[in-house]
């Protein structure tokens, strides 16, 4: 559960207090962050590394020398990053007074070494009197004194788990959801898991994607950490790791056995019956193991519920490609479906979802009871209940 906005102020007020004067980047830097992380309520180390090996894009002054000059250390660059959130963030730091222009230069030659899945949104860098966050999607920067601190939490809404978001019916993250989940599909069925099994399996792993950036899953990341962690690069034991995941979160966290691997072990219990049913274990390779990981690199936190019939409907629709390409062209937009639908029908199930969804038992009636709506859009009983889920 995400600390309040006044916590994390007074969080951030100590922190600055504490860490003013620091000027001793090597000394100093790893827990200065570590301690960042914690003003909003956060273990560093369930999200970040420090010192990540990664390549980096050679200066102009490195291109002037040869391989062979010990200043090249042998052609491409290496290099490390001060501290690296997999697809989220990089931060640099620096002594005191040092060139904050630089430190950014320095974290964005860095980009050409990563996975595109593993490009960050954000760019931290910091002096420890002076912090500077850019936000690339937004083209915006921000740079306060470390006193400051408090007076800009919400621009780090992204860590403390607080997010803004601005649904649209372009929103390029749907088309792209759409497009990645929709190739996964097609390489599975051409590879011969097809029909009900295959339907079920793809409605599980987008559960388990939304689950990861809607705070159903803690901490953030969770599943794909399960995957690049438990899940061979070859994609050999991918469909057997996912069957296991998926017997997990149908158990009691009670009813586990007590020698689980930990990884595991952090998944909540899921009711509803979503996992209940045994799937045949499907065959998997190394490119579904990256095509399912590349998912994971997006923010299923920003797909409209409005949209999750279509995007669905569209991942098993037999023209594949081309409908999923025209997902934004034909979407009617949330605001207008939300303007029919709430006075015939919609305000009514809200109630009624409120009076039985600590009941486990009705709130599957309600499922049901929604299913047997009659919709023009197939793909709306999916929407409606997501809604009613996530706005809950």
């Amino acid at each position: 559960m995400p600390l309040s906005l006044n916590e994390i102020k007074d969080r951030a007020l100590a922190f600055s207090r504490e860490w003013e004067g620091a000027n001793a980047e090597r000394a100093e830097a790893q827990t200065f962050w570590n301690e960042f992380f914690n003003v909003f309520g956060i273990n560093r180390r369930r999200l970040a590394s420090f010192e990540e090996p990664v390549r980096r894009a050679r200066t102009r002054f490195e291109e002037a020398h040869p391989p062979q000059s010990p200043l090249t250390k042998g052609g491409i660059q290496g290099g490390f990053i001060d501290l690296f959130w997999r697809g989220t963030l990089i931060a640099e730091h620096k002594s005191l007074g040092k060139d904050l222009d630089s430190a950014y230069k320095q974290a964005l030659e860095y980009f050409e070494g990563l996975a595109e899945r593993d490009l960050p949104r954000y760019v931290i860098v910091s002096d420890f009197a002076r912090i500077r966050l850019y936000d690339l999607d937004s083209k915006t920067q921000n740079e306060f004194l470390l006193k400051e601190l408090y007076k800009h939490i919400k621009l780090f809404g992204f860590i403390a788990g607080y997010t803004t978001q601005r649904i649209t019916a372009q929103d390029p993250v749907n088309i792209k959801a759409a497009e990645r989940m929709g190739k996964l599909h097609d390489r599975l069925r051409a590879s011969g898991y097809e029909g009900h099994t295959l339907e079920v399996l793809l409605v599980r792993l987008l559960f388990c994607l939304f689950a990861e950036d809607t705070t159903l899953f803690e901490p953030r990341g969770s599943f794909r950490d399960f995957l690049e962690n438990c899940t061979r690069e070859d994609g050999s034991d991918l469909g057997s790791q996912l069957a296991h995941l998926f017997q997990v979160l149908n158990t009691l966290e009670s009813k586990r056995q007590r020698n689980l691997d930990e990884t595991l072990a952090a998944f909540p219990y899921v009711n509803g019956r979503l996992f209940e049913e045994t799937l045949s274990i499907p065959t998997c390779d190394k490119t579904m193991r990256e095509m399912l990981l590349d998912c994971c690199a997006l923010d299923w936190g920003r797909i409209s519920p409005a949209v999750f019939g279509a995007l669905f409907q569209c991942v098993m629709d037999e023209e594949g490609t081309a409908r999923r390409r025209n997902i934004g062209a034909h979407y009617t937009s949330e605001e207008n479906i939300l303007k029919l639908i709430k006075p015939l029908f919609l305000d009514d199930l809200w109630a009624e979802f409120h009076s039985v969804k600590k009941n486990t038992n009705k709130l599957f009636e309600l499922h049901k009871k929604i299913a047997r709506l009659k919709f023009f859009d197939p793909a709306a009983a999916a929407a409606t209940f997501l809604s009613l889920l996530i706005g809950s």
